[in-house]
């Protein structure tokens, strides 16, 4: 909510309400048609419970930040859950989410970046950004290997190194007067070395903070050159808590999280979320989902492997996870009486192997929404759904109005 005024009114307007709200974001969700294949993954899938939920549901598509921008997931479910994701005091780094996400009690004055692990070659070169995409067994034993190097503190600091899951860490710097905006090490690319520490924005601490930084780089390389994949590592998202609003605050929900990868629980964490306890997979999640159903207002249920097969440019992978959540719609679809949303964070359609800046397929099933005929859900009939086009951090007041948790405004 970027405009202060309408934010105030409409958490003036709260209220409860005995209709529940589920978000349930299946990561990178939207594809775009190519000369190759003429329809997209949604379109392509078989989704018998989705196409149900679409004939009772509004349709549209969303705009996750600024039209043709392309965002991470950090901004990306900020936006979805009602947060300006370009407002300053919004602006949470990677490395918070993830600290966060592996239930480490960030300090105000700690610094955290995300980690990925790399393949480097002879040249020091990156060959693969994501090491293999070595098991979470692995990681953990490399991070090992780092910690040890970065025992003794740097000039102060501390520094310590967190397992996250597969072939991402991360960084905590703990000590005075450090510096939070740096500018990614990734190159984003192969064929490229790791980018030296930079700042973002300087401060009075900046030099000290990056000469600390650069040290403990230096240090936890040493000590995994020799290692087959994880030989190298690129550092993201560099920054400290900035402390923002939650929706129990904002809008009087007890709000559940179940989600299965660290980043995701962070963000869920950070506005207010309890994180619930579930498996790995699609199908414990909605088993969580079902265990949970008495005990709060709000539920997001996240699913990743969309996101993951759309980077790796696997169409058929991508078409099997949304295939396999259809499956576990059917008694969703089965609440009348409360409201249920499908979107995602942004689009990853796997033509482009990564994030791109597509609007979002969406829609909202509820007593109110207004249904149009819709026969599917997709991008072709979200294109002309009576949602339209709108942005993501428009998407929680509209679930709210449709949960009946906002009184009316005005005489």
């Amino acid at each position: 909510m970027s405009n202060p005024r309408h934010l105030a009114i409409l958490k003036s307007l709260a209220t409860k309400s005995d209709s529940k709200i589920v978000f349930l974001v299946m990561d990178g969700i939207g594809g775009i048609r190519t000369t190759t294949h003429g329809t997209t993954e949604l379109e392509a899938a078989s989704t018998p419970n989705l196409d149900r939920l679409a004939q009772r549901a509004s349709l549209g598509r969303i705009i996750p930040a600024l039209r043709g921008m392309t965002v991470g997931s950090g901004p990306g479910h900020l936006a979805l859950f009602g947060y300006d994701p370009v407002a300053e005091e919004n602006e949470i780094g990677r490395g918070v989410l993830e600290a966060v996400g592996v239930d480490y009690a960030l300090k105000p004055h700690e610094v955290a970046a995300r980690g990925n692990f790399a393949t480097l070659d002879a040249a020091g070169l990156i060959s693969d950004r994501r090491a293999g995409r070595i098991g979470s067994d692995e990681g953990t034993r490399v991070c090992a290997k780092m910690q040890a190097a970065v025992a003794e503190p740097i000039d102060g600091v501390s520094v310590k190194v967190l397992p996250v899951k597969e072939y991402r860490f991360c960084v905590v710097f703990d000590g005075p007067d450090l510096e939070g905006a740096f500018l990614d090490t990734d190159p984003q690319v192969t064929g490229k070395a790791p980018l030296p520490v930079r700042p973002s924005v300087e401060g009075p601490h900046t030099e000290r903070t990056r000469k600390v930084i650069e040290a403990a780089i230096a240090k936890m390389s040493a000590a995994i050159k020799d290692e087959p994949k994880a030989n190298g590592f690129s550092l993201r998202g560099f920054a400290k808590d900035p402390g923002i609003e939650t929706l129990q605050q904002r809008w009087g929900m007890r709000c559940g999280a179940i989600a299965t990868h660290p980043l995701y629980r962070g963000v869920a964490r950070l506005v207010g979320m309890d994180i619930l306890k579930t498996g790995t997979e699609i199908a414990d999640e909605f088993e969580t989902l079902k265990q949970h159903w008495n005990e709060y207002d709000f539920f997001f249920l996240h699913v990743k492997k969309t996101d993951s097969y759309g980077e790796d440019g696997n169409r058929r992978g991508k078409i099997s996870i949304i295939e396999e959540t259809d499956r576990h719609l059917a008694w969703l679809g089965e609440k009348l009486n409360d409201v249920i949303v499908v979107t995602g964070d942004h689009c990853t359609p796997p033509p482009m192997r990564g994030h791109s800046f597509h609007p979002v397929p969406t829609m909202i099933a509820a007593k109110t929404s207004d249904v149009g005929g819709n026969l599917r859900f997709c991008e072709r009939t979200c294109v002309t759904g009576s949602l339209g086009l709108f942005p993501s951090m428009e998407l929680m007041q509209l679930a709210l109005g449709h949960a009946g948790k906002l009184q009316k405004f005005g005489a």
